[in-house]
C-alpha cells in the first residue's frame, strides 16, 4: 500500500497544475488571474452586465476603496461625495469535455461584502459577511467543448461606513476553481485533532466526510502521514460504508508544535475503490500539540507554562489595503515575532486561509474571533460613545439572525486543522449594544473611573440594577449560548471565549456560561477582583493598551495567562481626526517599521536576546520635570494610566546647543550606561525604574550618543548628529523574486548625510520609477498621516527619513531596476532579478 500511496502523492502534486484540466482526481486551480472590474453607483442587474463598457483589467486580491479617500467621521453632505458603490467583477473561462460529469464549484476565501455570484447569467450564490470563505456551485449552468463560460460577482459596498475600521471593498482574498469527481471529500470535510499528546508517543484522530457514495460501492480511505521532510511514517486503509468515517494515527517519539518549533505534518488521504481507481486526493498540514487552560496556572502548550505575549492585528497593510500579499505579512510576522510577540488575535473576524497558514509555518498562537456585532449596531462613527445608526453605518446586524450560524461554523471547519488556532472568540465588545449592561454596572456618575476602580457597588446591587433594566428583543448571554453551541457542534478541543469590556456584569449575567475563557478587555483593574469572585474562570488580557502597565499586570496577577496589545501594526481607520489615515497604538507603523512601542516589548517579552534602545526629547515637550537631575512624571505615576497613547519621543540626536533633553531608554539589561561623545553621565539601573524606562537628562552636545547595556559593550545603541541630506541608501529584504506575479520585495530607503548617518528629523520628497518584470504596488512612509502625496503615486514624502516601496512581481522573468531620486541627494538604483 506505501507504493500505491506514494504513487497517490505523485499524481496529487502533478494534476494541480492550473492549466491541466483533463485529470480523474480532483484539482484546486489559481483562478486570481484574467479578470475584469467596474464600479458604479447604480444597481443594476446581471443583464445590464454585457452591455458594460467601463471594464479595467485587474487580478486579484483586489480592493477598489483604497484609492478613496476614508474616515470614520466622514458625514455625506451635498458638498460631499457619497463613497460607497457596487464592484463589478466578471471573468470568462473554458473548461474540458472531459470534465463534463464533474462537479464544479469556485471557491472564495473572502469578499467585502453582500457578494453576489452569478454564472452565465444565473445566479449560483450569495454571502453578505465581507469575512466568510464561501463557495458557488457552478455545475448546472456551465458549458462544455471549448465554449466560453462568463463568472460574474457583484459586490455591494455602498454602506461604506459600515464597520469601525477599514475593511477595504471587493474580492480582496484568493480564489480558486475546484473540479471534483462527484465522489469526493466534501468541503473542508478533513478534521484532524490530537486528543493524546507527550514526548513518547502522540494519537492523531482523523474524522472524514465523504459526499455521493452510491450504494454498494465498495471504497475505502488511504491515509499517509508524513513528515516535514516528506518522509513517510504511517499508512492507513480503512474501509467505509457511510459519508463518514473516524480513525487514528499513533506517532512515536512526535516533533510537537510550538511557536519556538513550529514543526509541521502532512496528512494525505486519498478515496479509492476496488479497482484503484482514484476519486479525490486532499492534503492536511497540521502540528501535533496540547493545550490546557486553568484558572489558577494559566495556559500550558504541550505541558509547559506558557505566557501568551499577544497582539492583536485588523487584516490591512496601510496603503496596500486589503488585499496584502503573503510577502507582506510574512514580514510583518517575523517583526512581531522578533518583538517577542507569540500570538494574534485576529480581531474582530476570521482572517484569510493565507494568513493561517502563515502562523502555522512561523509559529504564532491564535485566537481565531468572529464578529464584532451580534443582535445589535454599534455606532461605526462614535464607537461607544453611540448616538444611533443610520443606513450607511448598521452593518452585519442587517444579516446576523439569517446567517451567523452558517458564518459561525464556517470559520470552524475552515480553521480546524491550524495548530496556531488555539481558541475561538465569538465576539468583541459586544456589551455595549445590550445598554442594561452598562447601566447596570455602577462605575457612571459614581465618580469612580471604570478603567482603573474595581465596582464601586457590590454584587448584589448590579444584580438588582441588571433586573430592573428590563433586557430588549435579544439577551446578550442566550446569542452568546447560541453562538457557542454552534462552536461545539464541530469543535470541542479549544476553549471559547469573547472579549468582554464590562466583565463585571457579564460575570453573573449569563455571558459567561457560554464561555471557557473570559476575555477582558482594558480591565486589568479588575483581574484580581474578577479571580476572587469567579475563580471558576480564566480570566484572559485580550484588549490591552500597549504600555509597560498592562503586562506589569500580568505578572502581579500569576492567575492571568497573558494579554493581546492593541495593537500589533498601524490600521486603517477607527479615528475621528480628518488629519489621519488610522490608529497609531501599534508595535510596528503602517510600513511595517518598528516603533519605540515594539522595542520596549522585545525588552518586556523576547527573552532569547539582550535588547537595547534609546529615544530622545526635550524636556519641555516631554512627560517629566528635572526633579534634583532626575526625570520625574510631571502626573504622579502618569505610566501607569496611560492608555492608547504613547510618551512623545524623537528618534533623532539633532537639537540646539543648550537644550536639555531627556533620554528614554528601553532594555532587558539590569543596568544601563550613557554616553556622549565617550562622556559617561552615568550608570543607572532598570529595578529603580518602576516604568520600565531608564531615563537621563543632559544638555544637548552634538556628535554622538550612546547607550551601553549591562556595562557590555556590545549591546548599545547609538544615535549621532546628522547632518543635511545627501544619500538615499536603501535596504531589500530580498535581491531575487519568484517570477510568480505573487512574491513581492520590500525596499526600505532612508535619507542621509555624507557619513551615512541616518537623517530622522528632516523629512523631502522621493521619487521613483521601475524598470523590468514588476509591478509598483505602494509607497508607503508609515505615518498616520500621509496627505499630499499619495501612497499609489510615485512620489511620496519620507517620515523619520524613511519611505518603504513594495514591488511585487510579474510572470515574466528579467532584471528589474528601481531609481530613486530626491534633492540635493546622489540618485540610487536597485537592481533585483525576477526568475
Amino acid at each position: 500500500m506505501r507504493i500505491l500511496l506514494l504513487f497517490l502523492s505523485i499524481i496529487y502534486l502533478t494534476s494541480c497544475h492550473p492549466n491541466d484540466s483533463k485529470t480523474s482526481i480532483s484539482e484546486s486551480i489559481d483562478f486570481n488571474f484574467g479578470w475584469d472590474f467596474f464600479e458604479t453607483n447604480q444597481d443594476l442587474n446581471i443583464s445590464d452586465i454585457p452591455n458594460q463598457k467601463d471594464w479595467k483589467k485587474i487580478r486579484l486580491p483586489h480592493d477598489w476603496a483604497i484609492k478613496k479617500p476614508y474616515n470614520q467621521a466622514y458625514l455625506v453632505t451635498d458638498s460631499t461625495p457619497n463613497l460607497g458603490s457596487i464592484g463589478w467583477y466578471k471573468k470568462e473561462f473554458t473548461i474540458a469535455s472531459e470534465n463534463k460529469d464533474k462537479i464544479i464549484r469556485v471557491d472564495f476565501d473572502g469578499i467585502y461584502n453582500n457578494a453576489e455570484v452569478y454564472i452565465n447569467g444565473n445566479k449560483v450564490a450569495e454571502r453578505p459577511y465581507g469575512f466568510s470563505a464561501f463557495s458557488a456551485n457552478l455545475t448546472s449552468f456551465l458549458m462544455f467543448d471549448g465554449q466560453k463560460n462568463l463568472l460574474v460577482v457583484k459586490v455591494d459596498h455602498k454602506a461604506f461606513l459600515d464597520s469601525r475600521w477599514y475593511n477595504g471593498a471587493g474580492i480582496y482574498r484568493d480564489v480558486k476553481l475546484a473540479i471534483n469527481n462527484p465522489i469526493h471529500f466534501k468541503k473542508w470535510g478533513i478534521g484532524i485533532t490530537t486528543p493524546f499528546v507527550s514526548k513518547e508517543k502522540s494519537t492523531v484522530q482523523v474524522k472524514t466526510e465523504i459526499v455521493n457514495i452510491p450504494k454498494g460501492k465498495n471504497l475505502k480511505i488511504l491515509h499517509q502521514l508524513t513528515n516535514h521532510q516528506n518522509q513517510i511514517i504511517k499508512d492507513i486503509e480503512t474501509s467505509i460504508s457511510n459519508e463518514k468515517s473516524i480513525i487514528t494515527i499513533d506517532v512515536d517519539k512526535p516533533k510537537l508544535w510550538s511557536p519556538k518549533h513550529p514543526y509541521l505534518y502532512i496528512l494525505t488521504s486519498s478515496i479509492v475503490d476496488e479497482t484503484g481507481k482514484v476519486y479525490d486526493i486532499q492534503k492536511e498540514h497540521f502540528g501535533i500539540r496540547s493545550l490546557k487552560y486553568t484558572p489558577n496556572d494559566g495556559f500550558f502548550l504541550n505541558g509547559n507554562k506558557t505566557a501568551i505575549k499577544g497582539v492583536c492585528l485588523h487584516h490591512d497593510a496601510g496603503a496596500l489595503g486589503t488585499a496584502v500579499p503573503d510577502a507582506v505579512w510574512r514580514r510583518r510576522i517575523m517583526t512581531l515575532k522578533k518583538g517577542g510577540v507569540n500570538a494574534i488575535r485576529t480581531a474582530h473576524n476570521p482572517p484569510s486561509s493565507n494568513f493561517l497558514n502563515l502562523c502555522d509555518e512561523l509559529g504564532l498562537l491564535v485566537q481565531d474571533e468572529a464578529f464584532d456585532e451580534f443582535d445589535y449596531a454599534k455606532d461605526k462613527r462614535k464607537n461607544y460613545n453611540s448616538q444611533g445608526i443610520d443606513a450607511l453605518t448598521t452593518g452585519y446586524v442587517t444579516h446576523f439572525q439569517e446567517w451567523a450560524e452558517r458564518d459561525l461554523k464556517d470559520m470552524v471547519l475552515r480553521d480546524r486543522n491550524h495548530p496556531s488556532v488555539i481558541m475561538w472568540s465569538i465576539g468583541n465588545e459586544i456589551e455595549w449594544t445590550y445598554p442594561r449592561y452598562a447601566k447596570s454596572s455602577g462605575y457612571f456618575n459614581s465618580g469612580k473611573k471604570y478603567y482603573y476602580d474595581e465596582p464601586p457597588i457590590t454584587i448584589d446591587q448590579m444584580k438588582a440594577n441588571f433586573k430592573n433594566n428590563p433586557a430588549k428583543k435579544y439577551e446578550l448571554a442566550k446569542t452568546a449560548q447560541r453562538l457557542s453551541k454552534w462552536v461545539k457542534d464541530i469543535d470541542t478541543t479549544r476553549p471559547v471565549t469573547a472579549n468582554l469590556v464590562i466583565p463585571t456584569i457579564a460575570h453573573f449575567s449569563g455571558y459567561t456560561d457560554a464561555l471557557d475563557v473570559v476575555g477582558y478587555s482594558y480591565r486589568a483593574s479588575v483581574y484580581d477582583y474578577g479571580h476572587r469572585n469567579y475563580p471558576e474562570k480564566m480570566i484572559l488580557g485580550t484588549e490591552n493598551w500597549a504600555n509597560y502597565v498592562e503586562w506589569k499586570s500580568v505578572i502581579d496577577n500569576p492567575f492571568v495567562p497573558g494579554i493581546f496589545l492593541w495593537t500589533g501594526i498601524f490600521y486603517l481607520g477607527e479615528t475621528s481626526d480628518v488629519t489621519e489615515r488610522g490608529s497609531d497604538s501599534g508595535l510596528i507603523d503602517f510600513a511595517g517599521f518598528p516603533t519605540p512601542r515594539w522595542h520596549m516589548f522585545k525588552s518586556l517579552w523576547n527573552t532569547e536576546e539582550p535588547e537595547i534602545y534609546a529615544t530622545t526629547i526635550e524636556l519641555s515637550k516631554s512627560e517629566y520635570i528635572n526633579k534634583n537631575g532626575n526625570a520625574v512624571d510631571k502626573t504622579p505615576n502618569l505610566w501607569k494610566k496611560r492608555r492608547w497613547g504613547f510618551q512623545p519621543f524623537n528618534t533623532h540626536w539633532n537639537y540646539t546647543k543648550g537644550d536639555t533633553i531627556v533620554i528614554e531608554t528601553y532594555t532587558n539589561c539590569k543596568s544601563a550606561e550613557l554616553f556622549i561623545n565617550n562622556t559617561s553621565f552615568g550608570t543607572k539601573k532598570l529595578a529603580n525604574n518602576e516604568d520600565h524606562i531608564i531615563k537621563w537628562i543632559v544638555p544637548y552636545i552634538e556628535g554622538n550618543l550612546r547607550v551601553v547595556g549591562g556595562g557590555n559593550d556590545a549591546i548599545a545603541f547609538e544615535i549621532k548628529t546628522a547632518k543635511s541630506p545627501s544619500q538615499l541608501e536603501a535596504k531589500c529584504d530580498k535581491k531575487t523574486l519568484k517570477s510568480d506575479a505573487y512574491d513581492v520585495v520590500h525596499i526600505e530607503i532612508q535619507l542621509t548625510d555624507d557619513n551615512g548617518n541616518p537623517i530622522t528629523h528632516l523629512e523631502q520628497i522621493i521619487s521613483i520609477t521601475l524598470e523590468g518584470p514588476a509591478k509598483l504596488l505602494a509607497l508607503d512612509n508609515g505615518s498616520n498621516v500621509m496627505k499630499k502625496h499619495p501612497s499609489h503615486s510615485k512620489t511620496s514624502r519620507t517620515h523619520n527619513g524613511k519611505l518603504l516601496v513594495y514591488i511585487q512581481s510579474t510572470k515574466e522573468k528579467g532584471a528589474i531596476t528601481l531609481n530613486m531620486a530626491s534633492k540635493n541627494c546622489k540618485p540610487s538604483t536597485v537592481h533585483i532579478i525576477s526568475e
